[in-house]
C-alpha cells in the first residue's frame, strides 16, 4: 500500500488540479491520501470535503509547518509500506507514479526516491538535485565561486547531473520524496525525535535534507529515477510570504549545520558562518524579519 501525504497551505487552486490527476493518474485502491492542511482559511478543506470524498483530510486549527504536518499525516497513514510525501502544487500527467511505485519495489536497498520534475509544459527539466550541504559544498555558493566557475565549484547544486538516467543521489528536492516505510520508522527510533521522522526544528526548509541524511547515515540508498516525471509549478506556498521565508530559509540552514556540524572545538568558525549567513538574510529580505511562527 501507498500513503500519499500532502501537506497544504493556502493553495487551494493547486491542491485540486493536484488531487485530480491523482484520480486520474494514481494507484487507484492500491494507494490511501491524506491531505494535512494547515489551517488555509482559503477554502481548501471546504473544497477537498466538497469534491474529493476518498481523500483523509486532517484539518488542523493551526499551521504547524511542513515538517509537524508530515510527521501527522504519516502517523494517519495505515499499513503503508510506501509513504510519498507530495506538495500540493504538482501534477501527475502519465503513470510515473505506478513507475515510481515498481522502481522502489524493485530496489529494497532504497530507503527514499526522488524522480525528474518538470516545468508546467511537461518538458523541461527542473534542477531538483543537489549534494548534501556540507560545508566543502556550501562555502563555494556563499563566496560566489559556484556561480563564477560552475564546473569547479557547483557541487551542492549539482551542476552537470545527468537527469536523463537514473542513479543514486544525495539529496531529491522535496517536492516528490518516495520513501520506504521501514527506513522511516528506523531512522524515527534511531532519532532524537518522539512524533515522527521529520524533526520540528526545520517547520519549513531543511526538513527533508537531515531526514535523508539520516537515512543515508544508517546504510539505506537514496535514488534518482529518471523515467518518472512530475509538473512542478514551484512555490506555491511560500511566495506568499517572500520575507519571512528567505529568513527561514537561512535560520534553517544555521541550524541544520548546530545539529550536523556543531562542535565546542569549532565554536567561532560556526559563529562566524552563522553571523555571514545571517548578514545574507538581511541583505536579500531588505530588512528583519521573525521568520516562520505557528499560528
Amino acid at each position: 500500500m501507498l500513503t500519499i501525504v500532502i501537506v497544504n497551505w493556502k493553495t487551494c487552486e493547486h491542491l485540486r488540479r493536484c488531487l485530480c490527476s491523482l484520480e486520474t493518474f494514481g494507484l487507484g485502491e492500491e494507494m490511501q491520501v491524506v491531505v494535512v492542511d494547515n489551517d488555509s482559511r482559503d477554502g481548501s478543506v471546504e473544497m477537498v470535503r466538497e469534491s474529493f470524498g476518498w481523500v483523509r483530510l486532517v484539518a488542523l486549527e493551526k499551521n504547524v509547518g511542513y515538517a509537524e504536518g508530515n510527521n501527522i499525516g504519516i502517523a494517519a497513514a495505515a499499513d503503508a509500506d510506501l509513504i510519498l510525501t507530495l506538495n500540493p502544487d504538482v501534477e501527475f500527467f502519465d503513470d510515473s507514479l505506478r513507475i515510481a511505485v515498481a522502481e522502489m519495489l524493485k530496489r529494497p536497498d532504497v530507503g527514499a526516491m526522488g524522480i525528474r520534475l518538470v516545468d508546467p509544459d511537461g518538458v523541461t527539466t527542473q534542477a531538483s538535485i543537489r549534494s548534501f550541504p556540507r560545508p566543502s559544498a556550501i562555502l563555494p555558493e556563499m563566496l560566489g565561486l559556484a556561480k563564477l566557475l560552475p564546473g569547479v565549484f557547483g557541487r551542492y547544486r549539482m551542476n552537470g547531473f545527468d537527469y536523463g538516467k537514473s542513479q543514486e543521489v544525495e539529496q531529491p528536492m522535496g517536492t516528490f520524496v518516495l520513501y520506504r516505510a521501514a527506513a522511516l520508522s528506523y531512522v524515527s527510533d534511531k532519532s532524537d525525535m518522539s512524533d515522527g521522522p521529520f524533526d520540528p526544528q526545520f517547520p519549513i526548509f531543511f526538513n527533508e535534507v537531515d531526514l535523508l541524511q539520516r537515512i543515508a547515515n544508517t546504510g539505506w540508498n537514496i535514488w534518482y529515477c529518471a523515467e518518472a516525471r512530475l509538473k512542478h509549478h514551484g512555490g506555491a506556498s511560500t511566495r506568499q510570504v517572500r520575507k519571512p521565508m528567505i529568513w527561514e530559509s537561512h535560520r534553517s540552514l544555521v541550524r541544520y549545520y548546530r545539529k550536523w556540524y556543531y562542535h565546542w572545538w569549532n565554536a567561532p568558525l560556526f559563529w562566524l558562518f552563522a553571523g555571514v549567513v545571517y548578514l545574507g538574510a538581511f541583505v536579500r529580505a531588505r530588512g528583519w524579519s521573525e521568520g516562520f511562527k505557528p499560528t
